[in-house]
This record gives C-alpha cells, structure tokens and sequence, in this order.
C-alpha cells in the first residue's frame, strides 16, 4: 500500500503529540526526603532538635528506615521516640531548604541551619539562606506547603 499525502500529514502531525507524550512518561521525582547516600539530614538525629535545642550527630549503629532514606539516632530511646511518630520530628519538605521549597525549588541543607516553629523543624542550605527564610517565616512557610510535594517533580 502506497503511503497518501494525507496519512503522512497525519503521522507528521502525531509525532509532537508522541515526542510530548514519550517526555512526560519519562518525567521523573526527586526523593520525598532529602538524604546523601541514603542518609536522611546528613546522620542527624531528628529527635535531638527537640529534646537537646541542637544538632547532634547520630550513631550509625543506631538507624530506622522511613520514607525510602535511613535515620541516624544518638540513642535507642530517641530512634522509638521517632518511629512511634515519624512526622513529628522530621524536617518539613522531606529535610530539603525550606527557602529553596517556598521559592518553588528543592535544595540541600546543613544541620546547623535550622528553626523549630510552631512544633515543626525547618531546615535551610546554609545559615546565609536561613536568616533570609526568617525575615517573613509565616509567608514562607505558607509558599512552602503550597508548593509542597509539587517541587520534587523533575521536568
């Protein structure tokens, strides 16, 4: 069968369509928590925030996986604080920048850069970043839920 004007318009016209189609299939998303090499908040124990008003290192010894990345604790008491209530002490956005969430983006954070506010831990990329984030708290926080998982999609 000899190929027509018309069924090559037509096929011409369909490739955009499967060009469009074979990218969106092949989008993909970021991890929903922000871990190095499988290690959520760079081996920070979660639940020190809360109960030392510090960073502090976790055991390596001393883990509980949660959301696809392992959690380091500094004790066993700690690791069941955790895992009996998960969303109450992990960072918010996943342990990503809470800046970089409320301008609509995903970015690394340090441990030392963070700030408990109303129950809830917020993590920034640097201390630099996080005194701009503290200049309107309550509006980042609400451009951060917003976006909030929306920024993981990867185009």
């Amino acid at each position: 069968m000899q190929p027509t004007r018309r069924h090559i318009l037509t096929f011409s016209a369909s490739l955009p369509l499967v060009a469009l189609t074979g990218t969106l299939a092949h989008a993909q998303t970021k991890p929903s928590v922000y871990a190095n090499d499988g290690i959520a908040i760079d081996g920070t124990d979660p639940v020190a925030y809360f109960t030392q008003n510090e960073p502090v290192s976790g055991d390596p010894a001393i883990t509980y996986d949660w959301m696809g990345a392992t959690w380091r604790f500094t004790s066993v008491e700690n690791r069941d604080t955790f895992a009996a209530d998960p969303a109450a002490y992990a960072p918010q956005y996943g342990g990503y920048c809470a800046w970089a969430v409320s301008e609509g983006y995903t970015a690394s954070t340090v441990p030392d850069a963070w700030r408990i506010v109303d129950g809830k831990l917020y993590l920034n990329f640097s201390r630099r970043i996080q005194r701009r984030w503290q200049r309107d708290i309550p509006g980042n926080i609400a451009r951060g839920d917003a976006n909030w998982p929306s920024v993981l999609q990867e185009a």
